[in-house]
């Protein structure tokens, strides 16, 4: 495997470089330049650090015989391996006696080697690098935050970079940070849309440019995909003897490129043992949907379409060998079955040269028709240990105890990741304020509380203002409105929405946030998921909105007990304390308005989580003067308005990027008026236009803490040469 890493990176150096082979021809021009991989804006370029290459993968299987062959090569930005770490923590979590006793290799000296060898290109200092993604609707965006985590680095998309001048940086609270490595495994072709993909929403406008004047390190680095093309494969052992010197150790599936009149007529004639693939990876009409088809399996009229595909496209078409993988055993309800498997193995570059991964990761298939398999297609996967003949030492990412330089930061915190965290805040704040409603909904109907009595249709109203009921209830029961605010899909403002938004946001900082407080969202998605009774009541919506209020509060414990008072926290904490306010003022205009129903104020200290507080305080039946001073002025109740702004206040104060020199932002411009406003305001005063006037200062505040902090302007300015 070492061997065929070299190969790939001496290949790479020529043709990016002085394209000797093609000069030569060692290798068809046609079978470089035809694939799209292939990315002119690079040519003549040499990657900072002289790599190419700094990760490598390869689908290896093994025959009937026990002979090893290479199905694949993965040079792009190789996946897997994270899938391969999650394996053997989740092996190590169920099975810790067995890997304890087992002298099996351990992975985290190989992720040692490879971050070390990145950090080491690092020109800063800083130990700043970026893992980037395509982002959380990519299939393999688990294993980008899990190695994100793991490995220490920044998890970050194109929209959190941007170039300015000959650098990289990435959009932070505090500013613009410089980037001067990248493990990249977003695809080189969507890499920046300048240059390569001018429809890809996933890169960064000007990163080909900042590679090409090593402005930035790469890994692997722009244009490497080239060599994982089948095209080239059949031409790799002749390349092996010309650039190595030497026959390839470890062989692949015969390949032969249609692009040649001789080996096409070979691929036609021998058909029924070969299988037809796209040369580059790329679909080709007429070879079917799999992007390959099985000779023997073809009809008459099928060949001839092949054959007449074949003569008009058939630089873009490969031949190979049926590749029958053997098998392993493979437990399968009560009994062993054979079942066959495809190894794929890591390779990284470090300071002493590649270093292979001591394990792997295991697909394997739930057919036994091998010559279908596939990889990627629905299988089952597997932990592969390397046992050595002694003692394993444990090993650790962690630097050595005497190395480590105390400090109580994390770093900056990326404008993307702030946003996500203050939209979680108030998505979470709003998931609650909802609860609330229907709890106090139902709660007034198990009390026998008129169906159509004022303060029911205040509560209803103020649902279908949030987004929350739906319009096609035509006279209804409140029942059914509660119970549709809790599990209807197509409202904006209902709970599955509003949850379903809040993951969405925490999805795509995972590698910011604890298990537990993931777990506590999955929860409380699954909680909105159960299914409806046939028949639901007003209990059922009740109970259902209890079990996910709980589920709220323990991940607002988890966020107030185990998130360190960093930037995150902060940005999480605003956009929960700015949700919050607004709903309260929400609730007092609704019930707290001078000729509100009866009952109107006991509800609002319900929403308001004050009943307990208010009862301890006042012995007498509710009063418009009291509940309004505790819900909406008291500083000492954290559920108030003006605790609300207080915390508001104490985090803007702290929040990086700010200027003690220089006037206070307008952010905090608002905050000090809301408080000056709360302090001479009396619970008696307040009217409408005082709870307008208040929530559309929050709101204000919400755009302005927006416009300040998160991603703003544009994502390059470049001085290209000849500017001035």
């Amino acid at each position: 495997m070492v061997e065929r890493a070299q190969l790939l990176e001496a290949l790479l150096a020529d043709l990016y470089g002085p394209a000797r082979l093609v000069e030569q021809g060692a290798l068809p021009a046609a079978a470089v330049a035809g694939s799209p991989e292939f990315l002119r804006p690079m040519v003549g370029t040499l990657p900072r650090g002289g790599k190419f290459l700094r990760f490598y993968a390869a689908d290896v299987g093994r025959g009937p015989d026990g002979r090893w062959w290479v199905l694949s090569d993965r040079t792009q930005a190789p996946s897997g391996v994270g899938y391969a770490l999650e394996n053997r923590l989740a092996m190590s979590r169920a099975l810790p006696d067995i890997s304890r006793t087992m002298r099996m290799e351990r992975l985290a000296g190989f992720f040692q080697g490879f971050r070390t060898s990145l950090l080491k290109l690092d020109r800063t200092g800083e130990g700043r690098v970026g893992l980037m993604t395509p982002g959380a609707l990519n299939e393999t965006y688990f294993e980008h935050a899990l190695l994100a985590r793991y490995m220490g680095f920044s998890l970050v998309e194109g929209e959190d970079l941007a170039v300015r001048g000959d650098a990289l940086y990435v959009r932070t609270v505090a500013g613009l940070k410089r980037v001067d490595v990248v493990l990249r495994r977003l695809d080189a072709d969507f890499a920046d849309p300048l240059e390569l993909n001018a429809r890809s929403r996933l890169g960064v406008p000007g990163l080909a440019h900042v590679a090409r004047i090593g402005g930035v390190a790469l890994a692997n680095a722009l244009g490497s995909g080239l060599v994982e093309a089948p095209a080239l494969m059949a031409f790799l052992p002749r390349l092996a003897i010309k650039l190595l010197g030497r026959p390839l150790a470890l062989p692949h599936v015969g390949t032969w490129w249609c692009g040649q009149g001789a080996e096409r007529a070979q691929v036609m004639e021998h058909l029924d043992e070969l299988v037809v693939a796209s040369a580059f990876g790329t679909p080709v009409p007429g070879i079917g949907r799999r992007g390959s088809v099985l000779g023997a399996d073809l009809a008459p009229q099928e060949r001839r379409q092949l054959s007449a595909v074949m003569a008009r496209r058939g630089a873009d078409l490969v031949g190979q060998d049926v590749a029958r993988i053997s098998t392993m055993p493979v437990w399968t309800g009560d009994k062993l079955t054979p079942r066959p498997f495809t190894l794929r193995v890591f390779l990284a570059a470090t300071e002493d040269g590649w270093t292979v991964m001591p394990g792997g990761f295991c697909r394997i298939s739930e057919r036994l028709d091998a010559r279908a398999f596939s990889i990627q297609r629905g299988d089952r996967s597997a932990d592969v240990w390397v046992l050595a003949d002694r003692e394993v030492p444990a090993t650790s990412l962690l630097p050595s105890p005497d190395n480590v330089r105390v400090r109580r930061s994390s770093g900056t915190l990326p404008s993307r990741s702030a946003d996500n965290l203050f939209w979680l805040g108030r998505y979470v704040e709003r998931a609650e304020g909802t609860l609330r409603l229907v709890r106090a909904l139902v709660g007034r109907l198990a009390e026998t509380e008129p169906a159509s009595s004022p303060l029911v249709l205040r509560l209803i109203t103020l649902l279908s203002s949030w987004g929350a009921m739906p319009r096609d209830f035509v006279g209804a029961s409140p029942g059914r409105y509660a119970i549709a605010a809790l599990t209807r899909h197509d409202l904006p403002g209902g709970l599955p929405q509003v949850v379903k938004s809040a993951r969405a946001a925490a999805s795509v900082i995972r590698d910011r946030f604890s298990p537990d407080a993931w777990r506590a969202l999955v929860d409380l998605e699954a909680c909105l998921n159960t299914p409806v009774p046939t028949a639901p009541t007003e209990s059922d919506a009740h109970e259902r909105a209890d079990a996910a209020l709980r589920i709220i509060a323990a991940f607002s414990g988890l966020a107030s007990e185990n998130m360190n008072r960093l930037t995150g926290w902060r940005f999480l904490e605003l956009g929960r304390r700015i949700e919050r306010g607004m709903a309260l003022l929400r609730f007092a205009r609704t019930f707290a308005e001078q000729g509100a129903p009866r009952g109107a104020l006991d509800v609002l200290l319900q929403l308001a989580d004050s009943q307990i507080t208010y009862r301890s305080r006042y012995v007498v039946i509710e009063a418009r003067g009291p509940v309004l001073d505790l819900v909406l002025l008291d500083p000492d109740n954290p559920r108030s308005l003006a605790f609300q702004v207080e915390r508001i206040a104490a985090h803007l104060r702290v929040l990086p990027g700010r200027d003690p020199d220089e006037p206070p932002p307008r952010s905090e411009r608002i905050v000090a008026r809301m408080r000056a406003d709360l302090t001479a305001a009396t619970a008696e005063s307040f009217d409408i236009e005082d709870f307008d006037a208040l929530e559309g200062d929050l709101a204000q505040l919400s755009d302005e803490i927006a416009a300040h902090y998160f991603i703003q302007g544009p994502a390059a300015d470049i001085a290209w040469p000849g500017q001035g």
